[in-house]
């Protein structure tokens, strides 16, 4: 009787099971992303959300999840360690098909009662669960369901209202629909080998089976994401739920060079008079190096040495401000926005404060951003150690920016 093969799975309670319906390709809401239930709002697989809530009820034992057959390795970028947790089984060219696959996975376990679920409706909760559980009895199943509130309308053949179709009594089906373990396994393979396939929910195979089915109260926050609109507004919804921990990131960077026989000094981009300059592979400015490992330091990019090796002569006598507009792009390339860059120059000499409008312009230049947004200060190290005797210039620089997404829990 078994026809699919599972991965293993583990399961805490016999009595009540869950087949988690995910082998739609979901058109309507557009392929361009792939199927929709791998579609992620708040950060994560909408398929993944719809899982925890089952995962984690304490009355639901065994789940299965039923996916299609090109989806094993969306499933596992979905669902991640859950994996183990699940049986995973291949479903059939249509949901009833899948669902009657999930079942026949779940007849060696033979649970009391079983829940079934589409995987596109997200936000159901723990107490939705609850409500269908406790009115599936031994012959009866259960089908949580809202009373239809707008007007409907019958559309006559030429495209105009055919009749107004009273709304007493009507209600929308949603899901986990739940029902005794063997009648609806078995509704399934009777409508199976009798070649019925245009049946749109569980419920009305247990109806065609003379399986009682109750109504319960659906919510209203039990919605299917059918279309990319909903998807969206699904996201939105949850980041409005919940905090928000935007992923802003703060590096830092040190450098120092020592002084040498010359006419000026390179200081953030500025070539500033004096009587010895700063030695180095490139034009040395300390300044630029520091913030260019600032920089790297945002996306785990290495230093400055990783991408421009001293050891390389095609770097000797570079302009350093080629360090910081590359730091600037691996930024942007993995997302980021810069938000801020400060430096502090370290030196007894040459005086920093008749150049600062001149660095601050050039340094907003090379990585983009207005110049409110770059900091430059300068102190003296009050004549202690090797600044203090003016044997070279030390500069110390951060830099804060911001990439997509938040701050991992």
């Amino acid at each position: 009787m078994k026809e699919p093969s599972a991965i293993k799975a583990v399961a805490t309670d016999r009595r009540v099971a869950a087949v988690i319906v995910a082998a739609g390709r979901g058109e309507r809401a557009g392929q361009a992303e792939g199927p929709k239930q791998y579609r992620r709002i708040g950060g994560r697989a909408i398929l993944a959300h719809t899982l925890e809530t089952f995962l984690a009820h304490p009355q639901v034992g065994q789940v299965v999840v039923v996916i299609h057959g090109d989806d094993q390795e969306l499933l596992r970028k979905a669902i991640g360690d859950n994996l183990e947790r699940v049986a995973i089984v291949t479903g059939g060219p249509t949901r009833q098909d899948s669902v009657r696959l999930g079942l026949l996975e779940l007849a060696a376990q033979a649970p009391d009662r079983v829940l079934i679920h589409d995987a596109v409706r997200p936000f159901c909760d723990a107490d939705l669960i609850d409500r269908v559980i406790d009115v599936i009895g031994a012959n009866q199943g259960a089908l949580p369901a809202l009373p239809v509130a707008d007007t409907l309308k019958r559309e006559g053949r030429d495209g105009t209202i055919g009749e107004t179709v009273p709304r007493a009594g009507l209600h929308a089906a949603q899901t986990p629909q739940g029902f005794p373990f063997r009648p609806i396994l078995e509704a399934h393979e009777r409508a199976h080998q009798a070649g019925r396939s245009d049946f749109t929910d569980d419920a009305a195979i247990a109806e065609w089976a003379r399986i009682p089915v109750k109504i319960v109260a659906g919510s209203p926050d039990n919605v299917k994401l059918t279309w990319a609109r909903d998807i969206a507004m699904a996201d939105q919804r949850i980041h409005g739920e919940r905090s928000n921990f935007p992923d802003i990131r703060t590096g830092n960077g040190y450098d120092v060079h020592a002084f040498e026989p010359g006419d000026h000094v390179m200081l953030c981009g500025v070539a500033i008079p004096h009587d010895r300059k700063l030695s180095g592979h490139s034009d040395a400015d300390v300044g630029l190096h520091a913030l260019t490992d600032a920089l790297l330091a945002t996306c785990g990019a290495g230093d400055i040495g990783t991408h421009f090796p001293p050891s390389d002569p095609q770097w000797k006598g570079a302009a350093s401000r080629l360090f910081v507009e590359h730091a600037a792009r691996l930024v942007r390339t993995h997302g980021g926005r810069i938000a801020n860059a400060d430096i502090t120059l370290i030196c007894e000499a040459p005086r920093v404060g008749p150049h600062r409008e001149a660095m601050t312009a050039a340094l907003s230049n090379m990585l983009g951003i207005s110049p409110e947004r770059v900091s430059i200060k300068a102190t003296t190290n009050e004549k202690l150690g090797f600044v203090g005797r003016q044997e070279g210039i030390a500069a110390i620089a951060t830099a804060s920016v911001v990439y997509p997404g938040e701050v991992p829990e």
